[in-house]
């Protein structure tokens, strides 16, 4: 009986025909081969030979295929391998199951996934705690894949081989902990990588050569590592953001890079040239030149080469005494500020807490000093700071008292202080004199929700003080300062304009807080109230981070109209009363203070009411029912020629967010869903603004064929 099993090179080397089937078959060769014998052309049985080395490899082809873990895995199966090798809470990737799909067309139905034709073209995962490793080789597996954002997590290690996913397009891996040297060839063979952001880990040794060769390579950031040594010889002419600030490098600045803006730079002490000071000769030609004789150092005279070192001599001496004198002028400038402010915060606040909290002259004699008075009193007076945060490191108001102060300003509420404690971080303490209707337990309770707050564009509250007429509110100290001064400032203190990256990264930001806001305060009717340039500070990355907010219910009710912003809307200007979309006002005219450049007026009156034209009056004057032209926009941010259609886009969602008609103006939800959208350059459309288009002609910001194909 014949076996039913079926060979597995049955259909590469059929069977003999039968017997009876007589066929003549002729060999067809290539003009001038010599003929094979006639006997093995002219058969009824023809079969062909294998030659055993060919079967061999036929064997083992077959075999690998069929034990290859990843051969002919799913995309849901590849991402559920994946996912084992996170570690994350329970709830991060709850999505990720194998009971759907993690695309339905180009509709994701995971979380962090985007899906192109069906398939996986990019991956998500930020803010959502995650470590372990990065698993490239499985993710290798899924050929569409462009873009790869793990940012702000707790991934850590050794660098990724990032080239073995050479078709990547964007990737992000900020703000985790990463940690050691990246190899020079590290990003060979991947000639689509537009756009690597590295910002904020731990990395060490050079930068990898290999980027300087990557030749669509338009977005680089590396700040905030500890990379050293010189800058590699970059050649790429056009860059939508490069930024190597904060980190050990040192030697001139390549000359393609020199016409970057000086935060791009800034805080590598070693660095020179371009944007920065001039090197030196010894920086610039390194080398023991000095001591070389006239035939070595080529043509001329002893006496010609003598004479420009002289003269650069004098130079550099004439700009050493300038700024050592600038310098001594600065430091005694400085030392009678901090004289001032201390004396300030350490007897004016005293003699006014002491008064209005009721603590006599003679206890004052009793117990000695006026700090230990404030640091301690008698029988649970409450004299002390109360911490809302278990990470900051404890410190006593004394401790505050005895700090050097530096008084940043006066604002609506009170004036803030720059205390850098002896032996500990630099705070800010502000003092609020508005708060003196709201009881201890009720303060207390609102302290401690508003300490319980955790988001990365949220300043922090570390601690407060409590006394019945005057409250003092703790806070990290955010060293770039406000966006109201790099805005309106900046001039004055020599720095470079903000550009469009970063005010869009700016303007998201501040978004997403005030998001974040409104969803842990949902009682709260406007849960931040206050916001205006001077109450969004910027770090060194130039993230946002919101401040002063969340006061509305602890803030007195006459000083709350008269000082906040949430009470100079159009809809308590007209009906007395503040709603759940003033805040999307308040952010929409932020918006167009960032866009325009200009002080909204509105903001800098007192109380409610103003005889002067508001932003949002004057933007829609100017642009009426055509499109917004350069009369607008900052003239800071008319070089931006590339991204003009996504700042028109941003300027209309800010006048949406300005709508005058409550009940037509977008609510929290839709402003930061359509501010999202919002990418850095005109057809730059991946989920990330990360993977612009190499020829701009994209028009829908939901289609992704420029970043998954190769054109």
């Amino acid at each position: 009986m014949p076996s039913k099993f079926h060979h597995p090179f049955r259909q590469l080397y059929p069977p003999p025909p039968p017997k009876h089937q007589h066929q003549h078959i002729v060999a067809s060769r290539p003009e001038g081969a010599h003929a094979a014998p006639t006997a093995c052309l002219n058969t009824t049985t023809t079969m062909a030979l294998i030659n055993p080395t060919t079967l061999f490899l036929l064997i083992f082809l077959v075999l690998s295929i069929h034990f290859d873990p990843c051969y002919g895995l799913s995309d849901t199966e590849i991402l559920l391998k994946f996912k084992s090798s996170l570690s994350a809470n329970n709830n991060a990737l709850s999505t990720w199951t194998n009971q759907t799909p993690p695309c339905d067309g180009n509709k994701a139905k995971w979380v962090g996934i985007l899906c192109y034709k069906g398939g996986i073209g990019g991956i998500k995962l930020e803010r959502l705690g995650l470590g372990g490793t990065i698993d490239l080789e499985t993710l290798k597996q899924l050929p569409n894949l462009r873009t790869l954002s793990f940012m702000h997590n707790q991934f850590e290690g050794p660098s990724l081989e990032l080239n073995k996913l050479g078709a990547l397009k964007a990737v992000y891996l900020s703000d985790n902990k990463f940690s050691g040297e990246i190899p020079g060839n590290a990003f060979e063979g991947m000639p689509w990588l537009k756009k690597l952001h590295l910002a904020n880990n731990a990395f060490t040794g050079a930068i990898p050569a290999s980027l300087a060769a990557l030749p669509k390579l338009l977005d680089l950031r590396l700040q905030g590592n500890q990379f050293n040594g010189k800058l590699p010889e970059f050649q790429q002419k056009q860059w939508q953001s490069f930024n190597v600030s904060n980190n050990q490098l040192e030697g001139p600045i390549p000359a393609a890079l020199s016409k970057m803006g000086i935060t791009s730079f800034s805080g590598n002490q070693g660095l020179c040239g371009g944007p920065l000071s001039a090197c030196s000769p010894a920086t610039s030609n390194p080398g023991p030149s000095s001591s070389s004789s006239p035939a070595d150092s080529g043509s001329g005279t002893e006496s010609d080469n003598k004479k420009p070192s002289g003269i650069v001599t004098i130079v550099i001496l004439t700009i050493v005494v300038a700024v050592a004198l600038a310098a001594i002028i600065a430091a005694i400038v400085i030392l009678r500020r901090r004289n001032r402010a201390s004396q300030s915060i350490e007897t004016t606040p005293t003699s006014n807490l002491q008064k209005k909290s009721g603590i006599r002259d003679s206890d004052q004699a009793s117990q000695g000093s006026p700090e230990h008075s404030l640091g301690g009193s008698k029988k649970g007076d409450g004299a002390k700071l109360s911490f809302v945060r278990d990470d900051r490191e404890r410190f006593d108001l004394q401790d505050l008292l005895k700090a050097s102060a530096e008084i940043l300003g006066s604002g609506c509420f009170g004036s803030s202080y720059r205390a850098g404690l002896l032996t500990g971080p630099v705070m800010v303490v502000k003092r609020f004199k508005q708060m003196n209707n709201v009881g201890r337990e009720e303060f207390q309770e609102h302290m401690r929700r508003l300490g319980r707050l955790q988001h990365p564009n949220l300043l922090p509250l570390v601690a407060y003080y409590y006394r019945k007429e005057e409250k003092l509110l703790v806070s990290d100290h955010v060293e770039h300062g406000s966006l109201a001064v790099s805005l309106h400032g900046h001039q004055a203190l020599g720095w470079p304009s903000l550009d469009w990256p970063s005010r869009l990264k700016i303007v998201k930001g501040v978004a997403r807080g005030l998001a974040y806001l409104y969803k842990e305060l949902p009682s709260v009717i406007a849960a931040h109230g206050h916001l205006k340039s001077s109450n969004v500070l910027l770090n060194n990355s130039l993230e946002p981070q919101l401040t002063d907010y969340g006061l509305i219910p602890v803030i007195n009710q006459e000083s709350a109209q008269a000082l906040m912003v949430a009470y100079k809307s159009p809809e308590y200007s007209q009906y007395g009363r503040v709603t759940k979309k003033t805040d999307v006002w308040s952010l929409g005219m932020l918006i167009l203070e960032i866009l325009t450049g200009k002080l909204p007026s509105n903001f800098l009156q007192q109380g409610k009411g103003s005889d002067q034209e508001d932003l949002a009056t004057w933007v829609t004057s100017v642009v009426g029912d055509q499109e917004p032209t350069s009369e607008v926009f900052d003239r800071d941010l008319l070089a931006s020629k590339a991204s003009e259609g996504e700042m028109i886009k941003l300027l209309k969602i800010a006048l949406a967010c300005c709508e005058g008609d409550v009940e037509k103006r977008l609510n929290m939800k839709e402003a930061m869903e359509r501010i999202e959208e919002i990418k850095e350059r005109d057809g730059d459309d991946d989920f990330f603004s990360s993977c612009a288009s190499d020829h701009g002609e994209i028009k829908s910001s939901r289609r992704f064929s420029d970043d998954f194909n190769f054109s």
